[in-house]
């Protein structure tokens, strides 16, 4: 238990600088709209504008959401409630998960609806790791995931061979698919997060599977990671963030998320 307390303790005093900054609604937005220059062209506290002039709520007026409300139905300002910690960090305090809040509806305008065609037509296919691996791989094209992907594949590979190999066989971009405890869109769905190596990843979920109790409600999770730091400094370069430094942990996970990452 004491060593639970001090790993809490130790992730909020990594978070405390980070909550020191950009923590009103029109910093927030207005690193939003930085983020994604291609797709919004401004905001005025109550709503974001996108470039092809459409108008959306960034608030859903609910107030004192729980973290499992937010969850499932978080507005665009939940989505960027919750700091992540860039670098180094502590294991994440409970329910402590920056970036798994996610505005479907915002996503889906971004990046399409994987149930129709129109995440496929933005669709470009990339070689991971062209020396060490070289299979094709299928991202989306919206934002530069695709090219900011060449470029994380590019530094992985200069990486010494004991680190790189937790970067293949990767698990995955494209899958049109919810996450498993929210029943919201995967940002697999929209093909702009990709699943490493599996051999070398961790799980909320698979905590006590094998002995078909799982993590279960109320029940503390204890921190698994196996995935490298210089692996993780790569992605965080390129405006992933990875899904390591989440409560509930998803280590093999990086998604593109540029406005958390932002100072």
């Amino acid at each position: 238990m004491r060593a639970r307390w001090t790993a809490c303790l130790a992730a909020l005093l990594a978070l405390l600088p980070q909550l020191a900054r950009a923590q009103s609604k029109s910093e927030l937005l207005d690193r939003l709209v930085r983020a994604y220059p291609d797709a919004l062209s401004a905001h005025d506290d109550t709503t974001i504008t996108w470039r092809d002039g459409t108008v959306m709520p960034v608030d859903d007026g609910v107030s004192g959401k729980s973290f499992d409300q937010m969850l499932r139905n978080a507005s665009i300002l939940d989505q960027m409630r919750q700091p992540y910690p860039s670098g180094p960090s502590a294991p994440p305090a409970q329910n402590v998960d920056p970036g798994r809040f996610r505005n479907e509806a915002f996503f889906k305008k971004m990046y399409g609806d994987c149930n129709t065609a129109e995440v496929r037509r933005n669709l470009v296919t990339i070689t991971w790791l062209p020396r060490s691996w070289g299979k094709p791989v299928q991202v989306t094209r919206v934002n530069g995931v695709a090219e900011r992907l060449k470029q994380v594949s590019a530094e992985i590979e200069a990486l010494d061979p004991a680190l790189r190999a937790a970067a293949f066989p990767i698990a995955g971009v494209l899958s049109c698919r919810a996450v498993a405890d929210t029943g919201r869109m995967s940002m697999h769905g929209y093909a702009a997060a990709i699943d490493l190596n599996l051999k070398v990843s961790d799980y909320w979920l698979w905590v006590g599977k094998g002995e078909g109790k799982g993590a279960g409600k109320g029940k503390s999770i204890p921190y698994k990671n196996r995935m490298p730091r210089e692996i993780v400094d790569i992605f965080e370069r390129h405006g992933f963030i990875w899904g390591g430094k989440w409560y509930h942990y998803d280590t093999m996970h990086f998604e593109y998320r540029p406005e958390l990452l932002q100072q």
